[in-house]
């Protein structure tokens, strides 16, 4: 149950990227529906789905050789994927309605720019050895709810909310790294995602 959990906070750690994205689409796009929108965010979905596994199966092919270092690595890679995010939400010349992008391929594009640290991610699952079906589901799930969540939020609530999002995706992300290498490194246990 705890690794569920987990992998359920990872991916909406991971998803406050689309979120904002999202919130910019529909800030800038004030006739949104929620057959749109969800459509906006199963694009966001699918590409958040796929590249952890990407991530993954460079971080399988390398695994016998840091097996004994893979909860440093784990940690390493989720805080500068988190460090990455708190670091972009900071930045004051960017909004939502900058992220926000139109037109099929200009949606393609965005969500597959807003799923790259998923990449990193699915390295750190990899050494964990986390069933990655699973957390691809489940983070690819968790992305298109946010995502289509976050288009109609943008419709009424403005472009700020996004960068708030962001921040708190990006200090779970480093939380969930740190609880990692605290298990592998000092508490000799199997780690969270397992």
């Amino acid at each position: 149950m705890t690794g569920l959990l987990t992998l359920g906070a990872l991916g909406a750690s991971l998803s406050v990227d689309a979120f904002a994205a999202a919130v910019g689409k529909g800030a800038t796009n004030q006739r949104n529906r929620w057959r749109d929108a969800l459509r906006v965010g199963a694009v966001f979905g699918f590409f958040e789905a796929i590249t952890p596994a990407i991530g993954w199966a460079i971080g399988l092919a390398l695994s016998t050789w840091i097996a004994a270092v893979d909860h440093w690595i784990a940690f390493f890679l989720l805080f500068g994927v988190g460090g990455h995010m708190i670091h972009a939400a900071t930045k004051s010349d960017v909004d939502a309605g900058q992220r926000a992008q139109t037109g099929v391929w200009r949606l393609v594009v965005t969500a597959l720019a807003t799923s790259i640290d998923a990449t990193a991610v699915g390295v750190s699952l990899a050494v964990m050895q986390v069933n990655i079906l699973t957390a691809c589901l489940i983070i690819g799930g968790i992305t298109t709810v946010v995502a289509t969540i976050g288009v109609m939020l943008g419709k009424h609530a403005g472009r700020y909310i996004g960068r708030y999002a962001e921040m708190l995706g990006g200090l779970t992300l480093i939380l969930i790294g740190g609880t990692i290498l605290y298990q592998g490194a000092f508490a000799g246990g199997g780690g969270i995602l397992r």
